[in-house]
């Protein structure tokens, strides 16, 4: 068990030693004794402490199609999108998901909650890179119920192999969206989640087009249709929820649902803009941010995305009170940590010793007046100095083990993606 005693680092405003045993904060205080056993010690003057961030919707090995097909609309994306995916193996999986580790070192995230492919590869990647991972088995029929069959063998097998993955990666289920996935296969998804305690996360009501279809197919909204499948619970994770109607929030907050929020991606791909944190919010709905994947948002900065979040909220809203710093922090940290049960997602005694540290010896960060401030709307993520997950540096001064051999076998990789 290791021990890491972070000296003289600036957190929640004041300035306080945080003593790091094993996975978990053991202390926070002022001049904290050394330990007696073997312990790192970190001068942090000059340092900030904050959450990892929690990633909660993303596709990590579309790092591979970064930059692919831009300047579409989504429908013409993902047919797009969809053909180079059916190029990519194992071995692609595998370092696009290390890409994808260590991008979110860089910038700060340390749990992501992913929905790909191949997730056998992206576990062993992450478990290499020592980040932690919710890899959802991706459901996708295509309403094609002869598939399911297939389907539904794969994921029981994943499920068995899950649980020897060990505590930083869990497997849960993933359904693409209600209309790629059959209503019978949504159905036994929600039910295999539920009998195991795991996550459900779905696409649900990203573009008004979806809505529009699901209106002329069902005679009712997407969440509508989820509702009467029986299908929704707290166990629900939806991403995006960006057209939604009064009764849809109603029917999220009456069902305990956790809605993600990818601002990035939907104004990227001109999906909408006004997402409706305040009527979520005020309805109890718990409410998180992700990225989405590269292919759509580009980059998996955490840090980026809650600046975008903030102002777009303030500038549709015409009101600067909307979103608050307090708030958005904790979209990006521990409300996704509650919405997973994790034990992370702030920085307190007995918490997993999931911590970025921040430098603030630099120009963003000056004259210091307001920290969150400063870290969100004044620098970038190059201030991510160090990052520690589940108590072990996982990035020290901002030098990432394998960075290089990571960048040449991505750049391998995708030669042959794209011949």
């Amino acid at each position: 068990m290791s021990t890491i005693l972070l000296k003289g680092i600036l957190l929640n405003g004041a300035v306080k030693d945080i003593l790091i045993k094993g996975s978990r904060i053991a202390s926070i205080g002022t001049s904290l004794a050394v330990p007696d056993a073997p312990c790192k010690i970190v001068d942090c003057t000059g340092k900030a402490a904050v959450p990892g961030f929690v990633n909660m919707h993303t596709h990590s090995a579309m790092t591979l199609t970064r930059g692919y097909r831009e300047d579409a609309k989504l429908q013409d994306w993902l047919q797009d999108i969809w053909k180079v995916e059916a190029r990519m193996d194992e071995e692609a999986i595998y370092w696009g998901t290390k890409l994808a580790c260590l991008e979110m070192m860089k910038t700060g995230t340390t749990t992501f909650y992913d929905q790909y492919w191949m997730i056998d590869s992206a576990v062993q990647a992450v478990q290499e890179m020592g980040l932690r991972g919710e890899h959802a088995f991706v459901a996708l029929d295509l309403k094609d119920e002869g598939k399911d069959a297939a389907i539904k063998a794969g994921m029981e097998a994943m499920y068995e192999k899950s649980l020897e993955w060990g505590e930083r990666c869990r497997m849960t289920v993933g359904v693409h969206a209600p209309y790629t996935v059959s209503d019978s296969m949504i159905q036994w998804c929600s039910g295999f989640a539920r009998e195991r305690g795991l996550s459900l996360h779905i696409h649900v009501s990203e573009t008004e087009q979806e809505n529009l279809d699901s209106l002329a197919l069902n005679g009712c909204s997407p969440f509508e249709h989820l509702q009467r499948l029986g299908v929704l619970g707290p166990e629900v994770i939806a991403a995006h929820c960006v057209w939604l109607s009064e009764n849809d929030m109603d029917i999220m907050a009456a069902n305990g649902v956790t809605a993600v929020h990818n601002i990035n991606s939907n104004l990227k791909l001109a999906s909408g803009s006004r997402f409706l944190y305040n009527e979520l919010k005020g309805r109890g709905v718990n409410v998180c941010l992700g990225t989405d994947g590269c292919g759509s948002s580009n980059n998996l900065d955490m840090r980026e995305a809650m600046k975008t979040a903030a102002l777009l909220q303030k500038g549709w809203r015409r009101d600067p009170e909307a979103l608050p710093l307090g708030e958005l922090m904790d979209m990006a940290t521990l409300n996704g940590a509650c919405a997973l049960g994790l034990d992370c997602g702030v920085l307190e005694e007995g918490r997993l010793a999931d911590i970025v540290i921040v430098d603030t010896d630099n120009y963003a960060f000056v004259p210091g007046l307001d920290f969150l401030s400063d870290f969100i709307y004044s620098a970038n993520s190059s201030c991510v100095e160090s990052v520690i997950c589940n108590g072990e540096f996982v990035m020290e001064n901002r030098v990432v083990p394998g960075e290089k051999e990571i960048l040449e076998n991505v750049r391998r990789v995708c030669k042959k993606l794209y011949i």
